[in-house]
């Protein structure tokens, strides 16, 4: 009997082998599609020094962060004042010194810094890896998840952007995903805050209006009150947030508000440059100009991307920008990247609902030969180890047992051809392969079997 004490944490999951059929299905999508684009893979560890994440990702971000205990007597070094204060983020501090990595990004940069002197800029890498955020579990939010970053480092050209955006959409017309691709700039968040005279409380603005699709307006307006913002400056925010019409409407709208502003005029031109581009290639998914997005990461400097899918309620299921300033903060100034990162368990979320993947991803074995003892094992292996040269996944049953039984197997394991070998096979060198679908049978030459399996 199964052990009902037995659990996993909240926010994490399992994955049977179907399942994982399914995941690899979207990270070999992802994967051949960055490897078009010149991109090249690197991985970095699971863990990082508590002080390379801290501080990266603003004050929200910091508290997911997944702190490690030191090993061994972690209080050692804590006097016993501090264990008497109620201050949980300071003495973590002190007896944690590594942490889960929160993202790829900030690990990207160190391993940048670390390795400037290897790299040829600019750098277009990729990584495929697992991060870890202590956030509330629910519908699409985990606090286990892969991402799939794309960056390129060392270039201020606007072509990486719509590149990246070349990149996005390919991936999900390749699954099959209707998405919306919006796209602000950090810039023109920053010249909103200088325009409503706040410039010093960017940071909060940009925290605060990102929740403006989940929260809505009042609750925003509400937030910025909270965070000491004038209620004649949180006004000024309204005709900017009641901006309708086209991308290059709300650029001409948004140029008149901004005037003043170098910064947020900058932002505007960047995004306008990309979308002159975009519109030329014809992006076959929607990319939308949203002037509230602002993702609420901190090291953003230029523009910032987000993706969700049409028709289903679940959060991003991609997104990036530019951070001009990251590698900075660990000792490399004047380093400009750009980047993107797909959200692959949402994506499994979403094609699930949309019941979009692939039939023949259900097995990973195509042809099973049954067993009817050793003395047919031995050629059975032969005919194996043809297949398998062949690149055709197969298997034998491992024990000699009834048919029935072996068929049971091969129908439960979705596989879809069986080969029967028996003495009279063995003596003519044919074999019965039979389509456990359709149940056709139909018998073969030895030499026949690959090509009828391909």
């Amino acid at each position: 009997m199964a052990d009902v004490s037995l659990s996993i944490p909240k926010g994490t999951r399992d994955f049977s082998p179907a399942e994982m059929a399914k995941r690899n299905y979207i990270l070999d999508t992802i994967k051949a599609v960055y490897k078009v684009y010149g991109f090249e893979q690197i991985e970095t560890p699971s863990f990082e020094n508590l002080s390379t994440l801290m501080g990266k990702y603003g004050e929200e971000g910091d508290r997911l962060i997944f702190k490690i205990v030191n090993s061994g007597d972690f209080l050692a070094e804590v006097d016993e004042s501090e264990l008497k204060k109620d201050n949980s983020l300071r003495l973590g501090n002190k007896i944690c010194g590594k942490a889960l990595r929160y993202d790829l990004t900030v690990p990207f940069a160190r391993y940048v810094v670390m390795h400037k002197n290897e790299i040829t800029f600019p750098f277009k890498r990729y990584q495929i890896q697992p991060v870890w955020r202590a956030d509330r579990p629910q519908k699409g939010r985990y606090r286990e998840f892969v991402q799939c970053d794309a960056d390129v480092i060392g270039s201020n050209s606007l072509l990486n952007e719509v590149e990246l955006i070349q990149i996005i959409d390919e991936v999900f017309t390749k699954l099959g995903i209707d998405v919306i691709i919006k796209i602000n700039n950090r810039k023109i968040l920053s010249g909103i805050a200088d325009y409503i005279g706040e410039s010093d409380k960017i940071i909060d603005i940009t925290v605060a209006i990102d929740k403006l699709e989940k929260i809505g307006l009042a609750k925003v307006k509400e937030e910025l009150t909270e965070k000491g913002l004038s209620t004649e400056s949180i006004e000024k925010l309204s005709p900017i947030f009641n901006l309708i019409g086209s991308n290059s409407r709300k650029f001409t709208e948004l140029k008149k508000i901004l005037v003043d502003s170098e910064t947020g005029l900058k932002g505007i031109d960047e995004l306008s440059s990309i979308f002159s581009y975009l519109n030329y290639l014809k992006i076959k998914n929607t990319v939308e100009f949203d002037k509230t997005l602002a993702r609420g990461l901190n090291y953003y400097t230029g523009a910032i991307i987000e993706v969700k899918a049409k028709n289903v309620k679940i959060g991003s299921i991609c997104g990036g920008g530019r951070y001009d300033n990251l590698t900075g903060i660990f000792g490399l100034p004047n380093v400009s990247g750009v980047g993107i990162s797909f959200g692959a368990d949402r994506i499994y979320d979403v094609l699930s609902h949309f019941e979009k993947f692939p039939q023949q991803l259900s097995s990973a074995t195509k042809v099973m030969f049954v067993n009817f003892g050793k003395g047919e094992e031995l050629h059975c292996l032969g005919l194996l180890k043809t297949l398998r040269e062949a690149g055709i996944s197969s298997e034998i049953y491992p024990e000699q047992e009834k048919l029935k039984k072996q068929f049971s197997y091969a129908n439960s394991r979705n596989i879809p051809f069986v080969v029967v070998v028996g003495e009279t096979e063995i003596a003519n060198k044919t074999v019965v392969l039979k389509n456990m679908v359709s149940g056709e049978q139909i018998e073969l030459k030895d030499s026949e079997l690959v090509t009828a399996l391909q």
